[in-house]
């Protein structure tokens, strides 16, 4: 990046990664932001509202994503991962693979031409909208992307995985930037920095886990991360919350799937679920006035600032909140019922449904394990990085010179996690002041 400082890492382009990065620039030290997907933005680019403010989340996030991709001090590598971390605090030696997008990203304007001329144009599974909506296989992930850089998958593309697209490229041939390159290779890159921060974030559980609740059995069955697209401005149905075309009039939360549950093996709280299905039932209450909104509940853990105060207006909204682990979730006819054990009551109750939304649990990356392996750092038993002491080192990790910053780390909310993100680029950058300071 022409400068002679030394130079930090942040591994995730989430708001954890964003926040890093952006504290360590203004600092004025050089980064290197590697993001493995083809945008910035993480998670939190799928919500549509925050809680308890109900702010728009696009509208906090999309200018830090934009300063992030124009800062002088801050080197972007989306669709890269890290493959290898040697030597120490202050001279540490990286391996960055940057994967071919198959586009040119100096050429590419993001007119979005080549996707709506593709062969397969609107037959592949969106993942940013959670399989609820379709894309090409060449694509730009949400219209707020940075880089705003179309990226063909390889594993869809008909030419990169069968060898054959007809007669002609139609996406070559409909790009006026010239942009299309089937003949890019993946790249290896060595980078030098003197700390880095992890901030690779968190998956959500599979529903399948929990076969009773019907997920992937009824369509009507949702997530509440598909749930955040489906109300979504920038989603599939434009924000509507419709299934198969109609307004569902009978709408229900359950919470703690898969979290604080042996069964699973997520035996703690994933401390966001009971905040984001209060936002929830809000926005099914604006937007369906008439309908009813039923929310199961074993306790409500309303920690934060200004949360105790959001549940309260949300049940005073007409949300019931019924106190009940759910036992199943099960057709009757046309409609879903949910039956559970009301444990105020002291009796099984019934719930018909037209659409349920379950509050899934924060678990550690897929790649968790394989990426602690690499990096060597320790992983507590539920297998989040494990800092180095919950209360005085809370953000170092057990490498030194590594620091951690959101979800990776444990849940947490997005105060928090920007929070811990400002405390991690601290922390990274004493060692670069210390590293840039000459020794006497």
């Amino acid at each position: 990046m022409g400068s002679d400082k030394p130079a930090a890492l942040v591994i995730g382009g989430g708001i954890a990664g964003i926040q890093a990065a952006l504290d360590i620039a203004d600092a004025g030290f050089p980064v290197y932001l590697v993001e493995r997907e083809p945008s910035v933005g993480g998670r939190m680019s799928q919500l549509d509202k925050t809680f308890p403010t109900l702010d728009c989340s696009s509208c906090i996030l999309t200018p830090k994503m934009v300063s992030v991709g124009q800062h002088p001090g801050i080197n972007l590598m989306t669709y890269s991962e890290v493959v290898s971390v040697e030597g120490e605090p202050g001279a540490f030696r990286v391996v960055v693979r940057k994967k071919p997008r198959y586009v040119d990203e100096d050429k590419c304007t993001g007119c979005g031409l080549c996707a709506q001329a593709c062969r397969m144009h609107g037959r592949i599974v969106d993942t940013f909208n959670q399989g609820l909506g379709k894309r090409s296989p060449i694509y730009c992930p949400f219209p707020q992307a940075v880089p705003l850089i179309y990226t063909i998958d390889p594993e869809v593309c008909l030419f990169l995985s069968r060898g054959k697209c007809g007669n002609t490229f139609l996406c070559k041939d409909a790009c006026i930037a010239d942009a299309i390159d089937f003949e890019q290779k993946e790249k290896l890159i060595e980078l030098e920095v003197a700390s880095i921060v992890v901030a690779t974030g968190f998956d959500l559980i599979d529903p399948k886990t929990k076969p009773e609740f019907g997920y992937g059995v009824y369509p009507n069955v949702l997530t509440g991360l598909e749930f955040e697209r489906l109300s979504s401005a920038s989603g599939p149905t434009a924000g509507k919350i419709v299934l198969d075309g109609k307004e569902p009039q009978d709408v229900v939360f359950i919470h703690c799937v898969g979290s604080r549950d042996s069964h699973t093996g997520v035996p703690y709280c994933s401390r966001i679920c009971c905040m984001y299905s209060a936002k929830h039932a809000h926005l099914v209450r604006d937007r369906l006035p008439n309908a009813r909104i039923t929310v199961f509940y074993m306790d409500v853990r309303a920690f934060g600032k200004g949360y105790e105060e959001f549940y309260d207006r949300v049940k005073h909204e007409r949300v019931m909140y019924r106190r009940g682990e759910p036992s199943e979730v099960y057709k009757r006819g046309d409609r879903l019922i949910v039956r559970a054990e009301d444990t105020l009551l002291r009796r099984t109750v019934e719930v018909e449904a037209d659409l349920v939304v379950l509050a899934t649990a924060v678990v550690p990356r897929a790649d968790m394990e394989a990426f602690a392996g690499m990096v060597d750092l320790a992983r507590t038993p539920d297998g989040f990085f494990q800092e180095m002491h919950p209360k005085i080192r809370p953000v170092e990790s057990s490498r030194a010179g590594v620091f951690l910053a959101g979800c990776c780390q444990s849940p947490k909310d997005i105060p928090d996690t920007v929070a811990q993100a400002k405390a991690a680029a601290s922390s990274a950058m004493v060692i670069l002041s210390n590293t840039a300071r000459p020794r006497a």
